[in-house]
């Protein structure tokens, strides 16, 4: 599992993409990425990731409407899989000073936080 010394500005680029057997992947296909989150912030905490570059939902290039219709499937398949084991789902994506990674990545989640 990937630690949390990443220090550098697009860990889904750098690492996520790039490596997957170092994650817990639930979904990847040819444009998309979906896992367990490297360091949670909720009892299930699920990532999923476009496997090209878009640098946020605000900021989608010209041409990416495929990419990002898969990627909606993707989070489509993760929050109803979520909904149903754990009752409840949240869909949320981080925008601006917000974004930890300047990479679209969309977040799935349930249960109580387990950090700030």
């Amino acid at each position: 599992m990937v630690q949390s010394a990443y220090d550098g500005t697009d860990f889904y680029c750098d690492v996520a993409i790039p490596d997957p057997a170092a994650l817990d992947v639930v979904h990847e296909d040819a444009d998309v990425l979906a896992y367990h989150h490297t360091r949670p912030y909720w009892q299930t905490h699920l990532v999923v990731v476009p496997k090209r570059h878009i640098r946020s939902l605000t900021d989608v290039p010209d041409g990416c409407a495929d990419v990002l219709a898969a990627l909606l499937r993707v989070v489509q398949q993760v929050a109803r899989r979520v909904e149903q084991e754990c009752g409840a789902a949240s869909v949320m994506t981080n925008l601006g000073a917000y974004q930890d990674s300047e990479h679209l990545h969309v977040h799935v989640y349930s249960g109580p936080r387990l950090r700030e």
